[in-house]
């Protein structure tokens, strides 16, 4: 918790200067500089009320700061998702804490507990004087009407959200800037949608102390004695801030278009939920003791398949394919690295993964949560066969390039997980299918992978079947139970993707654009998820002591606050790509348990 005087780079703080807080239904990025600079309401999907994250000029914010800040510090309050800020001026000091807030009795264990809509921030001068700032700057503008309990708002580029901004002093307009002294409080609360109090009393500290209980009450469920336990709890609840506690969907991360590269192209809406990432999702979340939310994802990704008649790459919070690519007109980009991007393309691709994605998300319900209804089992048995068929077919793969499909081994793979994982579910339960043949088209996949895919120049599994370049999601694949990570041909592909896609330091490239065309301009950075895989595997070879050096090293990459970007810039370790990134954290979590067990083993 080292204080630092801010540092901006082009008006930009670095993404890594930015805290999260959340209420599960939309989630915040609350700067070192008093800054709200991202924040969508009234969930994750929708439109920003403030993005200067992507535009400092006009993307607005939502600013509670000193005038003449010099330098601040960050902070979580212990096992919860408030958020401290520390700012120091030339004459004093002021501390902010952020939340949204959750009412007394509400429960972050049950499906959907009371999220309120509401966003306390709340200042206390701890030394000295300040001139304290604060500052509601929506993007685009609003009207403003003058009422008795504060300001209602209604945003120009927004829709009608029912905002309303209240403080414990009267507000001269969406900007009021105060004189205090040490020990005076102000508390601001933003509200939206149907969270409107009128003429009740309001206790910020009342607020915060029921935020923190729901928070704390939550966390005392986590279960982890493992390496980095500190870091792998951050996460956990890191991944429960991108929990859409309605439904249980998780995003893969709460913004858009933070760019891969400063300056470049390779900048996408990451603001839905992948099917991919349900299955790594869940097996995290049930190892750490957090069996609801695991259910909850299960639950969601298997209605969105019986809803939509076939699978997708990714869905909205409704379970509904997301809307269309589309590029903002006007947002200029995180450092200019335009251009900033509304919904995905990636909806309408096609990858072959998604099969084994959804056929080993059903198979885990079935093991720990209840049986698959024989309507479902239908849909799934269709799935089955189609993995059974389509492999052999090119597809856009895990990274979703954009150019014409190939035969992707990890595509390849996870329709072997189809198969496999289909077989059993039907053998345990009794439904009808060809498990037989089914088994025999998994095994003729792990054949066709350990040959057709293997290149003895590289001394290397490949990208796809029938050679190509190295891509470090073959590292998944004993995680998968595709191979197992000490198979001859398995070790040898993992030191190749070392040796050949490292970027210093245990970080790793996905692949080289130059042996991998994706159709894309430009480069990005080492991808974080592909270094946690590294250490998993390290781990199943045996090699726990690397493996052990390899996490901490990974987890030193996180922020102060215990928080990490999908991508890391190898040369100045900065942060790139969306932030926070769920599959970043999944891979602290996961790697801390794989980790922690090859330790008990061996001291056994």
């Amino acid at each position: 918790m080292n204080w630092k005087p801010l540092n901006l780079l082009g008006g930009y703080l670095p993404l890594e200067d930015y805290g999260l807080i959340g209420d599960g239904a939309t989630a915040a990025l609350v700067g070192r500089d008093g800054a709200i600079a991202w924040l969508c309401l009234p969930r994750f999907d929708s439109a920003p009320l403030c993005c200067r994250i992507l535009d400092a000029a006009n993307g607005g914010a939502f600013t509670v700061a000193p005038e003449g800040l010099l330098e601040s510090r960050q902070y979580y309050e212990r096992d919860s998702a408030v958020l401290v800020t520390e700012m120091r001026s030339k004459t004093g000091l002021v501390r902010v804490t952020d939340a949204m807030l959750f009412r007394t009795g509400a429960d972050l264990t049950e499906d959907a507990p009371a999220a309120r809509g509401e966003l306390l921030r709340h200042a206390h001068v701890v030394r000295g004087r300040v001139r304290l700032r604060i500052s509601l700057d929506p993007w685009g503008g609003a009207e403003v009407e003058r009422r008795s309990d504060g300001l209602a708002l209604r945003g120009l580029r927004q829709a009608d959200l029912g905002l309303h901004l209240w403080a414990g002093v009267e507000l001269a307009g969406l900007e009021t800037v105060l004189d205090l002294k040490a020990g005076e409080r102000v508390p601001i609360l933003l509200r939206w949608g149907a969270s409107h109090y009128h003429h009740h009393p309001i206790d910020a500290e009342e607020l915060l102390a029921a935020t923190r209980k729901a928070w704390r009450r939550w966390s005392a469920h986590l279960q982890y004695e493992g390496p980095q336990a500190d870091m792998v709890r951050r996460s956990a609840l890191t991944l429960k801030l991108l929990d859409h506690f309605e439904n249980g969907a998780i995003v893969a991360a709460p913004t858009s278009s933070l760019p891969e590269e400063i300056g470049g192209v390779r900048n996408w809406d990451y603001r839905y939920a992948w099917t991919r990432d349900a299955a790594f999702s869940v097996y995290a979340l049930l190892r750490v003791g957090l069996p609801n939310e695991a259910a909850g994802f299960l639950g969601w990704v298997l209605d969105a398949v019986e809803r939509n008649g076939r699978p997708l790459v990714l869905y909205n919070l409704d379970g509904r394919c997301p809307p269309a690519e589309t590029i903002d007109p006007v947002l200029a980009g995180y450092r200019r690295s335009a251009p900033v991007r509304w919904g995905n393309g990636a909806a309408e691709q096609r990858q072959h993964d998604v099969f084994g994605e959804i056929i080993d998300c059903a198979f885990q319900w079935s093991r720990h949560y209840g049986t698959i209804t024989e309507a479902l089992w239908a849909k799934l048995r269709e799935l089955i066969e189609a993995a059974g068929k389509l492999w052999r077919e090119p597809d856009h793969g895990i990274w979703e390039v954009r150019t014409p499909g190939r035969r992707f081994t990890y595509s390849t793979a996870l329709c072997h997980v189809a198969l496999d994982r289909g077989a059993r579910m039907a053998e345990q339960a009794g439904f009808p299918g060809d498990v037989e043949r089914w088994r025999r088209e998994a095994e003729t996949i792990r054949d066709a992978i350990v040959t057709e895919a293997w290149d003895p120049a590289l001394e290397s599994l490949t990208e796809h079947l029938g050679g190509g370049g190295l891509d470090a999601s073959l590292l998944a694949l004993p995680l998968r139970r595709v191979l197992p990570a000490d198979h001859p041909r398995m070790a040898a592909t993992t030191e190749a993707i070392v040796r050949r896609l490292g970027a210093g330091d245990g970080l790793l490239y996905r692949y080289h654009q130059d042996q991998s065309p994706d159709g894309l301009e430009g480069r990005e950075g080492a991808f974080l998820l592909c270094s946690f895989w590294l250490a998993d595997n390290l781990a199943l070879q045996g090699r726990i002591d690397e493996a052990s050096e390899l996490f901490d090293a990974l987890c030193a990459r996180a922020n102060p606050l215990g928080l990490l970007p999908e991508q890391i810039d190898p040369s100045t370790g900065a942060f790139l790509g969306n932030y926070p990134q769920a599959f970043s954290h999944i891979g602290v979590i996961s790697s801390g348990v794989t980790l922690h067990r090859a330790q008990q083993a061996r001291a056994a």
